[in-house]
């Protein structure tokens, strides 16, 4: 049925592919203006695009080329290594893997190289790049055999998506495994530490990428735990409601108490360069929501983004054709309603990738000490 489904949502060969981009878009994203783009064609050093009809359009991975080259200054510079975000959440439905996708698609937008690890067994994030976790995906694509001791680094699962700019480890259900695999090596090897095996597998990745965005299960897991070990910020998507709110708090809770017991009883420690608190699924008209917004807001303090991801029919929309607001035309809906949904996103990302350069600023600084 779910072959079924991909075949008409994505016609003609059930496979996706990244939206083109006009010469505004392409604009806007190099963050200059319009005659910029005609002036810069001109001298016939960047990809031209091709006309369709009596528009110019680029694809993303032509517009990649334009938006490194003018935006230079924000790419990472040498020395730095790539900057590694968990997006986690105790609860599903709160808009998790939507957030880590689209903040790929946005930091590719904007010229970075990406790497998405897709670490729930449902294997949301994979099926929202193409792919069918239960048809497609073997254990090879997967990160449960760096789990399972197979590999020491991930690179052996990394394989190209549909996106420019973007590259995937996939998920499956068979990723339940290392919830037994890596316990199981423990009691093999007291001295093995289960909390580290991601972080240690990224290694090579963070010399290949710019950023690396995780994708983690809906629980405190073993896997969720790597994933959390391996990051240098977190990104935790809460909608203004209170079960998620209660939710949120006994996250935070648990994974101290881990911390405790795992990281400082070996007289070890971990921080992280950011924590960012994303309001998610917000519905603006919803005056419950508004109270449980000040108690995210009065808990959370400065770590809260300054950005509400609106709960719209775009974002319902480009899920059920398996994709997100970076993969609608524009045109393809209420344009008022598009652009706050697309707004947001932009935001959203604009914000983690101010993180993201200052994490690499402070790797140059403690270098050159």
């Amino acid at each position: 049925m779910m072959g079924h489904i991909r075949a008409a949502m994505l016609p003609p060969a059930a496979k996706k592919t990244a939206p083109t981009l006009s010469a505004a878009q392409l604009a806007q994203l190099c963050h200059v203006d319009k005659s910029r783009i005609a002036y810069r064609l001109t001298r016939g050093d960047l990809p031209p695009g091709e006309m369709q009809g009596n528009r110019r359009e680029w694809s993303m991975a032509d517009a990649r080329q334009w938006v490194r080259e003018f935006r230079a200054a924000h790419m990472r510079p040498e020395g730095a290594a790539g900057t590694t975000l968990t997006v986690a959440n105790f609860k599903g439905g709160v808009a998790k893997t939507t957030s880590a996708v689209t903040l790929a698609q946005g930091l590719s937008m904007r010229g970075h190289k990406v790497l998405v690890v897709d670490l729930d067994p449902q294997g949301s994030a994979t099926t929202l790049f193409g792919v069918l976790p239960d048809a497609e995906v073997e254990q090879e694509h997967t990160a449960m055999l760096l789990f399972s001791g197979a590999h020491e680094d991930l690179s052996y699962a990394i394989r190209e998506s549909y996106w420019p700019g973007i590259d995937l480890v996939c998920a499956a259900p068979l990723l339940f495994g290392a919830e037994f695999a890596l316990p199981a090596r423990q009691t093999r090897d007291p001295g093995f530490e289960f909390w580290r095996v991601l972080d240690r597998g990224l290694d090579q990745a963070r010399l290949d990428y710019d950023v690396i965005v995780i994708d983690t299960p809906p629980a405190l897991s073993y896997v969720t735990i790597n994933a959390l070990m391996a990051a240098d910020g977190v990104i935790m998507p809460l909608p203004p409601s209170a079960l998620d709110f209660a939710s949120s708090a006994q996250f935070w809770d648990l994974f101290s108490d881990l911390c405790n017991q795992l990281i400082r009883s070996r007289g070890q420690d971990k921080t992280f360069e950011f924590i960012d608190v994303l309001l998610s699924r917000v519905e603006s008209n919803d005056a419950a929501s508004s109270v449980v917004r000040q108690w995210v807001l009065e808990g959370y303090a400065d770590k809260v983004l300054p950005i509400e991801i609106p709960k719209t029919a775009v974002t319902a929309t480009a899920s059920a054709e398996f994709g997100t607001v970076y993969d609608l035309p524009r045109g393809s809906m209420n344009t008022k309603t598009f652009a706050r949904a697309r707004d947001a996103y932009d935001r959203m990302c604009e914000l983690v990738e101010q993180q993201i350069q200052a994490v690499w600023a402070t790797q140059l600084e403690q270098l050159a000490v």
